[in-house]
């Protein structure tokens, strides 16, 4: 049986509770004996027993082995690793008081605060950045320095570059833009002439060449060099903290206008965040100069970390351990971002350092690279007082600028921004001493963006308080603006602003200061006092407007009644005059084309609606003569450029209709010796079959519309054939009619069509026949017999009957399937003579909708080749179009008029975008389907406008207005 572990020591510190944690957790996985996790985590006995012994606290080697060993979550317990050893150091260090080490001041590592011009003795690892730079500054005038946060711009400008430049007798003038960048120029330079800051910046702000000759006062009035060398570090704030573009644009142009001199006084470098480079060239002149002046900060390589990190402790007779070296390399090799971390660890190394040996122990106790920022933050901030804490939250949140499309950024603060209270002020100077802001005489700033992405704590309360914080630095602004105009009330917040920052003046612990609250108070003081006296102002003129409401409430009763009965009087008349011209315009379609567009396109434009609309398209078609007897037959080829039409003149003819509004006739094909009721054109193209009255099918070849030929003649044994159609292989031909037979070709070789089987099952002349798409199915149509039959025909030689039923009262006429999907359409008599079906499987089929308008039997159907579109030719004397994208509710779409005699079909070119009609009366007509372009463009299609004469005559009573 395992011996009983000893008590823990005696007292609440920080390893005793470590230890306590770790026997909780062994606990808490069974109580294993100590040579079972042993064996686990590859450690001895004794020293997993000695890591929850509480009298010193465990590596963190053998701390994430004991976890490990145990089950726990490693990853939680490193970081309680890490709270424990920094808890340690701060009582170590509160035991010996709050100061720094004696030494720290001469620190070779400067932590999150960039290398300055007094630490260059210890700036290492940046030496060919800062060559390349010196080099290229003494051939151009202008040269930027690009790189990610954390990549040590400013070190390489302020220890490097500037140390540099001086020593070779350089005048070099640095400055961080801020808030006020002309400003901050002014007062910069107001050091080096005879004159105030203030005079400085109305110069500047006066042109931006006032910089120019400035900067030549300057080398003038002093011996030595002919030049100043301008370091902007930091550019990135013109776009973070500048709020006024009027100011940036005019800072940039000062400064190029200074260096494109062509008696120039003066360089410039930058120091810019490569995330601005978008915001930098967004300005046309500054991305002009930065073409060819961009030099890039990137990761440093071994060698060069090895300097930056080991020569700054040589310098002060320390040395960096081996271990240490070739951790702290790794985890920076490659990471330009990292540079602000592993100088704030190698400072909390040295703080924690054992002699002049800077060792990984003493790393990891200072929370190594990933940690020691954190643990620095946390370890400052748990040591504040509730009030401190609650002042600390609102010191740090106020100085980042919120990102907006970027990362967020610290922001330089004036100290009279600051409350004045003992906690804020104490707060900075401890702030101060931990190296986490710096304090510059006027300003205070965070140390380094790193401490926003590395303090979990600051991060939390940017998170919380990210539209608030916005709205705070707005009223900061606002503040100090109010305050420069002496008070001027007119500085005060007004409207949306003011309701944004409302909800500061009603929260608690908002963290105003005294200058910021007193603004805020004076534009709600304001708000209020505006606010009564509009009230005021509407009480009297609610008197006035109630004394004459009541006098105008009589005159506009009056006044509207008689409006709106005159705009019904005119709605009326116009809605008669547009009816009569539309009807007048059908009429004169066939005599007088140009004209009835002109009048039906008055019509609609007057009122516009269906009826209107479906008028002028009427007017719209292009007509001609197919032929001089009646028609009653038309196809039209797969590719769309020919139209045959059959009618009772024996004729087959031909028709070109590439151009739909001109078609011209190409050939007559003669050898019928009675009407032609039917066409069908072969799915190849090139043949066409016709037959009639005189029971004689005949296949023509049309591979030339010129110059067709005669293929094949033979009897159907039928006295009259009505429908022809090709299966869409061509393999087939079917034919019927007045004896209600079907019969099935066989047309492999068309100059010797074969007969096939013959299909019984119609009592009357069948009307139509229709393949499915896929061939498979063949639909009739059986005329007197009102029924629809549906053959199975997978084999052309043994087709079988899958369906029959009545499908109309009274005739049954036509038939066409859906080419995109399983739906049938029927036409013919009835109440409703055109139907929908679903024929799907070996099922009966389905209805799916009945369709009305027409007022007479319709004797054709056909879909567009989408699918999408149903026409139907009707004995009304009408054409119609429906939208049947879902069969189950068609619209309409269209209903042409203006036709003589009974609509014989109605059917469209295979790219859908023509519809040609054929009428009983021999003519024919073209039409475009996109009907919405169509009215568009109606006066593409019009003819002469309408004169006064003619306008009088069919919209009498309607002003005269041009249409075209």
């Amino acid at each position: 049986m395992p011996r009983r572990e000893s008590p823990l020591p005696e007292g609440d510190g920080p390893v005793v509770r470590f230890a306590a944690e770790l026997r909780e957790l062994r606990r808490t996985a069974g109580s294993p004996s100590y040579r079972d996790l042993a064996a686990r985590a590859h450690y001895a006995v004794a020293t997993l027993s000695s890591a929850a012994a509480g009298r010193k606290l465990p590596s963190l080697d053998v701390t994430r082995g004991y976890v490990s060993a145990c089950g726990g979550d490693v990853e939680r317990w490193e970081a309680l690793w890490h709270a424990t050893a920094a808890g340690i150091a701060l009582a170590e260090r509160a035991a010996d008081g709050t100061a720094p080490p004696p030494d720290e001041e001469d620190s070779p590592y400067p932590g999150l605060a960039p290398f300055g011009s007094r630490q260059s003795r210890f700036f290492f690892g940046r030496e060919r950045v800062v060559e390349q730079l010196r080099s290229r500054l003494t051939e151009q005038r202008f040269i930027a320095l690009f790189g990610a946060s954390g990549a040590g711009k400013s070190s390489v400008l302020h220890a490097g570059l500037a140390p540099r430049l001086r020593s070779g007798g350089r005048a070099v003038v640095t400055l961080t833009p801020g808030v006020r960048p002309l400003e901050e120029l002014a007062v910069r330079l107001a050091g080096r002439v005879p004159t105030t800051p203030g005079r400085l910046l109305e110069e500047v702000r006066a042109h931006p060449g006032n910089l120019h000759l400035l900067l030549r006062q300057i080398v003038t009035g002093n011996p030595g060099p002919g030049e100043v060398i301008l370091v902007v570090d930091q550019f990135e704030e013109l776009f973070t903290l500048c709020s006024h573009p009027e100011e940036r644009n005019h800072f940039i142009d000062a400064l190029l206008v200074a260096v494109r001199a062509g008696n120039s006084a003066c360089r410039v470098v930058l120091g810019v965040w490569a995330d601005f480079y978008a915001q930098c060239i967004a300005h046309v002149e500054l991305a002009r100069a930065l073409d060819a002046a961009m030099v890039t900060l990137g990761p440093m390589d071994c060698e060069e970390l090895h300097r930056a990190i080991c020569r700054p402790a040589d310098a002060v007779g320390c040395r960096v351990e081996g271990r240490l070296l070739a951790y702290l390399v790794a985890q920076a090799q490659g990471n330009a971002g990292m540079l602000p971390l592993l100088s704030h660890a190698l400072l909390e190394t040295w703080r924690h350092r054992r002699g002049t040996l800077l060792t990984m122990e003493a790393c990891r106790t200072a929370g190594s690279i990933e940690h020691a920022l954190a643990h620095s933050a946390e370890r400052f901030y748990e040591a504040l007082s509730a009030r401190q804490k609650e002042a600390a939250r609102h010191l740090f949140l106020r100085l980042v600028a919120v990102g907006e499309g970027v990362e967020d950024t610290r922001r330089r603060i004036g100290r009279s921004e600051l409350s004045p209270d003992p906690d804020t002020l104490t707060l900075v100077d401890r702030a101060a001493a931990e190296r986490l802001i710096i304090v510059d005489g006027r300003h205070v700033e965070l140390t380094h963006e790193a401490l926003i992405r590395g303090w979990p704590r600051l991060g939390g309360w940017l998170a919380e308080d990210r539209e608030v914080l916005r709205t705070r630095r707005h009223l900061t602004e606002a503040a100090a603006t109010w305050v420069h105009l002496e008070r001027d009330p007119g500085a005060l917040l007004r409207g949306a602003r003011l309701e944004a920052a409302r909800p500061l003046a009603r929260a608690e612990g908002a963290g105003l200061t005294a200058r910021e609250k007193a603004f805020l108070d004076a534009s709600l003081a304001a708000e209020g006092a505006a606010m009564a006296e509009a009230a005021r102002r509407r009480r009297r003129r609610r008197l006035l407007i109630a004394a004459a409401a009541v006098l105008l409430v009589v005159s506009l009763t009056t006044s509207l009644l008689a409006v709106l009965a005159d705009r019904e009087v005119r709605n009326q008349r116009d809605e008669a005059v547009a009816r009569n011209a539309s009807a007048a315009a059908t009429g004169l379609s066939r005599r007088s084309p140009g004209l009835a567009a002109q009048v039906a396109l008055a019509a609609y434009r007057l009122r516009p609606g269906r009826p209107s609309r479906d008028a002028l398209i009427s007017t719209l078609m292009s007509t001609w003569t197919a032929h001089r007897a009646e028609m009653y037959a038309l196809g039209v080829s797969p590719d769309g450029g020919v139209l045959a039409t059959g009618g009772r003149d024996r004729t087959v003819r031909l028709w070109d209709v590439r151009t739909p509004r001109h078609p011209r006739e190409t050939a007559v094909l003669t050898g019928h010796e009675d009407a032609v009721y039917a066409v069908a054109m072969h799915p190849g193209g090139s043949v066409l079959a016709s037959a009639g009255a005189d029971g004689v099918l005949i296949l023509w070849d049309i591979t030339d519309p010129h110059r067709p030929r005669r293929l094949s003649t033979v009897r159907t044994h039928t006295k009259t054939v009505r429908a022809l159609a090709f299966s869409p292989s061509g393999a087939s031909l079917v034919s019927a009619g007045s004896d209600g037979d079907v019969v099935v070709w066989d047309t492999r070789s068309v100059r010797n069509p074969v007969r096939g089987v013959s299909l019984h099952g119609h009592r009357d002349e069948v009307r139509s026949v229709a393949f499915s798409a896929d061939g498979r199915l063949l639909a009739s149509a059986g005329g007197g017999d009102e029924r629809v039959i549906l053959w199975d025909t997978t084999s052309p030689a043994h087709p079988v009957e899958r369906a029959d039923w009545q499908a109309h009262t009274g005739t049954v006429l036509s038939v066409a399937f859906n080419p995109r999907t399983a739906v049938l359409a029927t036409s013919g008599g009835g109440d409703r003579p055109v139907k929908l079906w679903r024929v799907r499987g070996t099922h009966r089929p389905v209805l799916l909708a009945a369709l009305d308008g027409p007022t007479d039997v319709v004797g054709s159907v056909g879909f567009s080749p989408d699918g999408r579109m149903l026409a139907a030719g009707s004995d009304d004397r009408t054409a119609r179009i429906w939208r049947v994208s879902s069969p189950r509710r068609p619209r309409k779409d269209i209903v042409l008029t203006g036709f003589t005699t009974a609509v014989l079909g109605l059917t469209f070119t295979p790219d859908g975008r023509q519809a040609i009609t054929g009428v009983f009366d021999g003519t024919a007509h073209t039409l475009p389907t996109d009907f919405g372009r169509l009215v568009a463009h109606a006066c593409t299609y019009a003819g002469r406008p309408l004169t006064h004469d003619q306008w009088s005559r069919y919209l009498g009573g309607v002003p005269y207005r041009r249409l075209c």
